[in-house]
């Protein structure tokens, strides 16, 4: 690099005593301080080391607010630094349980990314609303409570937009910040440094061009061996969940930790915790060498002394996996005696118990997808006044399903913790061909059906399939309106976060006139709601007599009336979800029919989505 020449710079005499002169000496000595600043390199630092030294937690976003200690969160210390230029992994994975740290984690590697390697960087939350809070409550403050980020990225004009609450540009690369529902921002620009948090919350498309993941990472693909690609995600369901399918792909480490006793090496398991029924507080962790309990305040020692053990051979050596359960969280976060609690509290209840496994224990929900007995469902047919909505129902919604010669639809009542009742079934004559069917559809969003307890409620929401004939059945959904009628597309897929999704504007036909974005269509994860209906169509029911003691029926229970008849029954349970091999040889679970016809089961689902 030369020297700036010595008659750039500018001429004055400091020895004269004139003011202007000595503002223009001091004026060009800070240039060329800068310009020695500028030739000091910065310190060749780890993503961990730059975080114990650079990086402020604050007070609005940070329940430990103060400077950033690895030693606190030790097991995260060999994550961020393989998210370090020097290493050669490309992509790091981690399946990991909640409030173990993951998400400073990763803005410890925005911020190292922006003062240490700038270049272009993606990250993405499930959806763009959760990107621009994840801005505001995470990346504003990481920059604004960091002196060498604030003056790295331009201030937030409001003529300026290279600050604004989805973009932050810096010396030498930008941050983009998206959801992975949007097409547009994932293919926005390339980027050497791709953020992909809570992927199994990702719909199974962005914008009906593929998958958001792969998506993201062909953003990458220029930079070859220096991209980095960090995938952290608390899992699903098994065969569903995207940071599963990575993990078992990579080297599957497992944090080891030595038992204050004896010295063994071991990763913490579940069924090792115990303790007295009834005492939570008695918890303490056996270990597997000597079986001596092991008390909780042993933990941050063991944490200390712990390491990082591939337990597998990884297809790809570019590719590292990691797994951490809530066990191993910090004293003073989520405690045995915590973890004790929840999983007591969760007994009895399917969704209490898969979100135990996947919040806490870090670990995949085997969905149990066999259909249940029809027969069975036949038995425990309950009898109310027909045609009426029994008293614990609160509000109507209706699943429409659009077939070649007929429609059908059921209104289905919904109470408190989605208890839910069969209200009416109704198959209305003639596809969507004729006009006559759309204008008895149209009949049912202005009919009432009487409450047990006096009142008359009306359809709240229709959800009616768009799968067959779309273009008549959008045109239908505009002229109704937005408020009561939703046009629904299913999709593969389990998405807990977000099992609706849209609505995204599609072309409608009025009067043969094509109307751009006339109408709105909504996205729904079908695989997610019929899971539901079959978990809650094996709810245990109370018997008479506990019901005469005062017992309730459990939130989820499926009520049906006396008058449905098999064929409904049998369409009601019409599918079982198995498990299939992709070609690349990953497990997934698909739903597959056991007879034709579900138009039962597909209503449920439209209901279910519109409540």
């Amino acid at each position: 690099m030369s020297v700036p020449s010595s008659t750039n710079l500018p001429r004055s005499n400091p020895i004269s005593g004139d003011a202007d002169d000595m503002m223009v000496f001091d004026g060009a000595a800070e240039i060329l301080r800068a310009w020695g600043a500028g030739l000091t390199p910065d310190a060749d630092l780890t993503v961990s080391e730059w975080a114990d030294r650079h990086r402020m937690l604050s007070g609005r976003a940070s329940a430990e607010p103060g400077r950033y200690r690895t030693a606190r969160t030790p097991y995260m210390g060999e994550i961020m630094d393989r998210l370090s230029p020097g290493d050669p992994t490309q992509r790091i994975v981690f399946m990991k349980a909640a409030q173990v740290g993951a998400t400073e984690a990763g803005n410890n590697w925005i911020g190292f990314a922006i003062h240490q390697a700038p270049g272009p960087m993606l990250a993405v939350q499930p959806t763009v609303e959760l990107a621009k809070r994840n801005s505001r409550q995470r990346i504003d403050p990481l920059i604004d409570e960091s002196p060498e980020l604030r003056e790295r990225v331009k201030p937030a004009r409001s003529r300026d937009a290279g600050n604004t609450m989805l973009s932050k540009e810096f010396a030498g690369g930008i941050l983009i910040l998206t959801g992975a529902n949007s097409a547009v921002g994932l293919r926005s620009t390339p980027a050497r440094y791709i953020f992909l948090d809570e992927v199994d919350a990702y719909p199974a498309s962005a914008d009906e061009e593929g998958d958001p993941v792969t998506l993201a990472e062909a953003r990458s693909l220029t930079f070859a061996h220096r991209r980095k690609v960090l995938l952290v995600s608390t899992p699903t369901i098994r065969g569903m969940s995207r940071i599963e399918r990575d993990y078992e792909a990579s080297d599957q480490r497992r944090f080891f930790v030595p038992c204050p006793h004896c010295g063994a090496m071991q990763w913490l398991k579940f069924e090792r915790l115990r303790w007295e029924k009834g005492q939570p507080e008695t918890a303490e962790y056996h270990c597997e060498g000597c079986d001596t309990p092991i008390a909780e305040h042993h933990k941050t020692v063991m944490l200390e002394s712990g390491e990082w053990r591939a337990t597998a051979t990884a297809a790809d050596p570019t590719t590292v996996g990691y797994h951490l359960s809530a066990l191993y969280s910090p004293i003073g976060w989520l405690s045995w005696e915590q973890i004790v609690r929840a999983w007591d509290a969760a007994q009895g209840s399917d969704e209490a118990i898969k979100a135990f496994r996947n919040t806490i224990l870090g670990e995949t929900w085997v969905e149990t997808g066999e259909a249940p007995d029809w027969q069975r469902l036949y038995d425990r047919r309950e009898r109310w006044t027909s045609g009426t909505v029994p008293a614990g129902g609160l509000f109507l919604t209706a699943g429409a399903d659009v077939q070649k010669d007929r429609i059908e639809v059921d209104v289905w009542a919904w109470g408190r913790g989605l208890e839910s009742w069969l209200v009416d079934h109704i198959v209305i004559e003639g596809g969507p061909d004729r006009h006559e069917a759309w204008g008895d559809l149209t009949g049912l969003l202005g009919r009432t059906w009487p409450h047990e307890r006096g009142a008359h409620l009306k359809i709240a929401r229709l959800a009616i399939d768009t799968g067959y004939e779309a273009p008549a059945v959008y045109s239908w959904s505009r002229a109704q309106g937005f408020a009561q009628v939703a046009p629904v597309k299913g999709i593969e897929g389990f998405n807990r976060a977000s099992p609706v999704s849209g609505p995204t504007f599609v072309d409608a036909t009025e009067g043969g006139k094509r109307l751009r974005r006339g109408a709105r269509l909504w996205t729904v994860a079908v695989s997610t709601f019929k899971a539901e209906t079959y978990r809650f169509l094996r709810l245990e029911r109370p018997t008479e007599e506990d019901m005469a003691a005062g017992a309730a029926f459990s939130p989820g229970t499926v009520h049906l009336p006396h008058w449905v008849e098999n064929e409904w029954l049998k369409q009601f349970v019409a599918e079982q979800l198995v498990t299939v091999r992709t070609k690349r040889g990953f497990a997934r679970l698909e739903w597959q029919k056991l007879r034709e016809r579900n138009e039962a089961l597909d209503c449920r689902v439209y209901a279910r989505a519109a409540a």
